[in-house]
């Protein structure tokens, strides 16, 4: 039998095929149909060896319908390959050397009991097999390919041609290479995403009022990704997203708010308005109404002068503590903040001790929140050290926009976003999925100790009207 044009052009075609192919399932269903095509042959199984063992990974029968992988119930009755010499494809594994028996039930060279018993499981009738090693350029054991039972032209079973031991083993080299790249390939990703995973644990670790933001900003992309996937399978979206856009998305998404490494944790973790510098107020306080007890019993001020001080100082206190924690402080309460501000006591030595300082005045006058115009400053540029922090890191080509999308969560489709006040034209699906999810994880945190979680309905309602508004 000789190899005639068509042979050649179905062999150029497997290689190509073979070179291009990116999933590791399909290319191990690749190598076992270039096999049968390449020998004409009826069946093929395939062996991987992993840990000094051969087990096995998938099995094609054209003549029976059958074609299984390592997950199906036929596969997983199969008997297991004893790494015995007696075994034709634990021979090969072991001795790297191509096995052509005519007829395995005829054959004393190897012991072929688990092909008969595999045989008996599927109701087949084995006869011809060529067994090949699969390895790669580093000399390093992939798996065996299975061929079984050649077919001549009239679809009879015949041995394998001897012609066709070289090509299937060189075409099981290069899928073999394939494989080994593809390993690669799954190693580097599997290092990036552990990489990405303990950065961020060591952001949520920074503070016990943060420690679940990455990972729920990370879980409700994957939700909005899944869902325009969908809509694009019901032709209601032209934006898909399929796997591989979708883990880039996670990488952006539990990178996002790396840049918060460095913002303090006084600013991370501010409760309340005064937050712990309420104790210091408190003391200040007390010094007061120590030095008007002072000027009581040194005929200063009088008695009735200082009962009012007293129920004064009491009030303002009280008055203090309440604004501490609300939420929204309006005009009136901001006045007396100011008027509170301008009281103070004049000391013996001609110095004054003043009721608020002026952090406290302006911390005490924060209209919403907890932080001041400069605290909030240094919040937001999170996002800046976010952009300079992963810019230090080489992403490859496939993954050269996750560091875009993380620094830019913060920016808003009329510009009106920080820190580059980016558009809607400057701005990807994935950033915009991004700025959504942070919001709403935003809003309803149950973890935010300055401020009660917003309903999801509520929350909701909030991105709607953001939508309106261009945001």
């Amino acid at each position: 039998m000789y190899l005639e044009y068509t042979d050649f052009e179905k062999i150029l075609k497997i290689g190509i095929r073979l070179s291009t192919e990116r999933d590791r399932n399909q290319l191990l269903e690749t190598i076992m149909e270039a096999g049968m095509q390449i020998t004409h042959c009826d069946a093929s199984a395939m062996y991987l060896y992993e840990d000094g063992q051969l087990f096995f990974r998938n099995m094609k029968v054209n003549s029976l319908g059958i074609s299984v992988d390592k997950d199906s119930e036929t596969l997983k009755r199969m008997p297991t390959i004893p790494m015995k010499e007696k075994n034709a494809c634990a021979y090969t594994a072991m001795h790297r050397q191509v096995v052509n028996v005519g007829d395995i039930y005829n054959s004393d060279k190897f012991d072929f009991s688990d092909s008969k018993e595999c045989d008996m499981l599927i109701g087949y009738r084995t006869k011809s097999m060529l067994v090949i090693p699969i390895e790669n350029n580093e000399n390093e054991l992939i798996g065996v390919l299975q061929l079984i039972n050649a077919l001549d032209e009239q679809r009879k079973i015949t041995e394998f041609d001897k012609q066709y031991e070289l090509i299937v083993l060189s075409l099981g080299s290069m899928a073999a290479i394939e494989l080994t790249n593809l390993a690669y390939v799954e190693e580097l990703k599997v290092q990036l995403h552990s990489f990405v995973e303990a950065l961020a644990t060591a952001i949520d670790e920074r503070t016990p009022y943060n420690g679940t933001h990455t990972r729920k900003v990370a879980e409700y992309s994957a939700l909005l990704a899944d869902y325009i996937a969908k809509m694009h399978k019901l032709g209601l979206c032209e934006e898909d997203f399929d796997e591989e856009r979708k883990e880039k998305l996670l990488l952006a998404a539990l990178l996002h708010d790396i840049g918060k490494m460095i913002v303090p944790l006084s600013i991370m973790n501010r409760a309340t308005r005064l937050d712990g510098d309420i104790v210091q107020l408190e003391e200040r306080f007390r010094l007061l109404r120590a030095y008007y007890e002072i000027d009581l019993l040194q005929n200063r001020i009088s008695r009735e002068e200082y009962d009012r001080i007293m129920r004064e100082m009491d009030d303002d206190l009280k008055f203090i503590h309440e604004i501490d924690t609300m939420s929204y402080l309006d005009d009136d309460i901001c006045d007396r903040v100011l008027t509170m501000s301008k009281k103070s006591h004049l000391n013996e030595d001609g110095t004054s001790t003043p009721y608020l300082t002026g952090h406290e005045t302006e911390c005490l006058m924060i209209r919403r929140g907890t932080l001041t115009a400069a605290d909030r400053k240094q919040m937001e540029n999170h996002v800046v050290m976010t952009e300079k922090i992963l810019s230090k890191v080489h992403f490859n080509r496939s993954y050269r926009d996750v560091p875009k999308w993380a620094a830019a969560h913060h920016e808003f489709l009329d510009g009106c976003g920080y820190p580059k006040q980016l558009t809607s034209d400057q701005l990807d699906l994935e950033t915009r999925i991004l700025t959504v999810s942070d919001i709403y994880d935003a809003l309803t945190a149950t973890d935010r100790p300055y401020k009660e979680p917003m309903p999801q309905e509520a929350a909701l309602l909030t991105l709607k009207e953001m939508a309106e508004d261009g945001k």
